[in-house]
């Protein structure tokens, strides 16, 4: 980092009294990075990970490229009845509206949309 190996940064936060995890990722072929609009590409980086008190860092080393993509337009909504709605409000003990917009995201996959949901609960609590 900065000029130092992986080893180097680890030797001088180990005398500072800091447990860093370090390892470099030798076959990345190259890194994404998605905005809106366009993307940032960086071929043949140097990725190296560093796991420090519960938190994982990439540190990415590269030349980035830009390339520029196409909004995807939306796509007319599906039509969702009301029991759906009611099915997954239920199901996932949410309100109708809070089933609503999981039907919309999960296209109207009644499954999808429950799981969706209990996973933004278990996310929460």
């Amino acid at each position: 980092m900065f000029g130092l190996s992986p080893r180097d940064l680890k030797r001088q936060l180990k005398r500072l009294g800091i447990k860093l995890d370090v390892e470099e990722l030798e076959d990345a072929r190259n890194v994404t990075i998605e905005l809106p609009g366009k993307m940032l590409v960086i071929d043949d980086p140097q990725v190296v990970i560093m796991r420090l008190q519960g938190q994982t860092i990439f540190y990415i080393m590269g030349e980035p490229r830009e390339v520029e993509i196409e909004e995807e337009e939306v796509t007319p909504g599906i039509e969702i009845s009301e029991e759906d709605v009611q099915l997954v409000a239920s199901q996932a003990g949410v309100s109708l509206e809070e089933a609503r917009r999981a039907l919309e995201a999960s296209e109207g996959d009644l499954a999808k949309a429950i799981m969706l949901l209990e996973s933004k609960k278990r996310f929460t609590s």
